[in-house]
């Protein structure tokens, strides 16, 4: 008799990966995936606790699961990610959903099989979370669900302690994967036919920095030379890490997409200097120059924060002006989100609801202003798309071009993970809608 899972996924790429990963344990196990929780014998929550609301979601989902699970005494619900790893949030879990069975935390994820078959045969629920330890676990294979779309790690944790973050926190110290496993990894990954390899790590940029390991740049211009018709993208980047050298090999390596992801964060110094990013406006400035001077047409997109403690309305003006200045192709943007252990959430200065509201509002008119000015610059040109799926609801194929631009089309055949030409008739904010020529 067949035996299912369900996981719910909260956060950015690295959590979807993680997911993956997950995914690769229950599988070994004989699990199957389903896509309705109610059919699971296994449901996992993977959270995220970088921003308030993606707790509470969490929350809600896992509390939705009361009724069910009174139904189904044998079925088994895990929670771990970075909300259990938070001191104090795995006691807070099992008090408030005391029918969860297994909380473990972002350092013991490859021991969920373990913690799985220890519950199956006690009545008890299982709660660990471990400490960072500074080890890689590479023997967890994943189950990957993003064709032709892969992930690749090639650091853990962070180092960097902006004051606004959970991260180094619920995640560790910075460390690097060696360079050779994440060789083999891409290169095996280009055999199996994914079209688009993404390096996942909270900076990049940092790679290999107190180890004998190669260079971020290094490492990039190696997996370009793996043969096969291929994308390399990679997320995210540190301004204060962001290199020349890393502007001249994407120049140099037609596989490396042009587009690259720089959060700023702020165009306020105040505010930068309080975030403690390391950087000031005008540094981001010079390297937003230097990356156009070597690669003239990158797309550049950005995270930016509002509403940050003592953010004045000069402070917000600035941050207007840097994005007015450098030309966002897109950009994500949040109100500032009080995160309970980090530096900022003890700051005076917060800033009302309101007011991040209104500020909040003007920012995204302005990127997404950007955004369809650019967007309108791709009619009647054609554009290399590859092909990621099919949207059900649009009755069309679509997929990205190299500059991160989502393109819908129509299509006869079963067009996902093949690179095909796509002449744009039209631009509808973010997104494109072309023809297969």
């Amino acid at each position: 008799m067949a035996k299912y899972y369900h996981i719910t996924t909260y956060g950015c790429q690295m959590n979807v990966h993680e997911s993956e990963k997950i995914a690769g344990l229950l599988n070994e196990m004989g699990y199957e995936c389903c896509d309705d929780v109610q059919n699971a014998d296994i449901a996992v929550f993977n959270t995220c606790c970088i921003r308030e609301n993606a707790e509470n979601h969490a929350f809600g989902n896992i509390g939705m699961l009361k009724k069910l699970k009174a139904n189904k005494k044998n079925m088994i619900i895990a929670v771990g990610g970075c909300l259990t790893q938070q001191i104090g949030k795995a006691d807070i879990l099992h008090k408030k959903f005391p029918y969860v069975d297994v909380i473990f935390g972002t350092h013991n994820l490859g021991k969920l099989k373990d913690y799985i078959i220890k519950k199956q045969s006690n009545k008890k629920a299982v709660i660990e979370i471990e400490e960072d330890d500074g080890n890689l676990y590479e023997e967890i294979r994943s189950l990957r669900t993003s064709y032709p779309n892969a992930w690749v790690n090639i650091t853990y944790g962070c180092n960097n302690f902006c004051t606004y973050c959970i991260v180094p926190y619920v995640r560790g110290r910075e460390r690097s994967r060696k360079s050779k496993d994440i060789i083999s990894e891409v290169k095996e990954l280009v055999s199996l036919g994914y079209k688009e390899i993404t390096l996942l790590g909270q900076n990049v940029n940092s790679y290999g920095n107190g180890t004998d390991e190669i260079s971020f740049p290094e490492l990039l211009a190696e997996l370009a030379a793996i043969e096969g018709k291929f994308r390399l993208r990679f997320m995210t980047s540190h301004p204060k890490d962001f290199s020349e050298d890393l502007a001249k090999v994407i120049a140099a390596n037609e596989k490396i997409c042009n587009c690259v992801h720089l959060p700023v964060q702020s165009g306020s110094d105040k505010i930068l200097k309080a975030m403690n990013r390391r950087y000031m406006a005008a540094d981001y400035i010079e390297k937003i120059e230097t990356l156009k001077k070597h690669v003239p047409d990158c797309a550049i997109t950005t995270d930016l924060i509002v509403g940050f403690p003592n953010e004045s309305e000069e402070d917000f003006a600035a941050t207007m002006e840097l994005v007015n200045k450098v030309g966002f192709s897109s950009a994500f943007s949040f109100v500032y989100s009080k995160r309970d252990g980090t530096v900022a959430a003890k700051m005076d200065g917060q800033i009302s609801e309101e007011i991040s509201k209104m500020r909040i509002m003007k920012l995204i008119d302005l990127v997404n202003s950007q955004t369809r000015e650019q967007s309108k610059k791709y009619i009647n040109k054609t554009v290399e798309v590859l092909c990621e799926d099919y949207d059900k609801k649009k009755g069309l194929y679509m997929g990205r071009d190299e500059y991160g631009r989502m393109v819908y089309f129509n299509s006869e055949t079963d067009l996902i993970g093949e690179f095909l030409n796509v002449e744009i008739s039209s631009a509808n904010g973010i997104s494109l809608l072309g023809k297969v020529v």
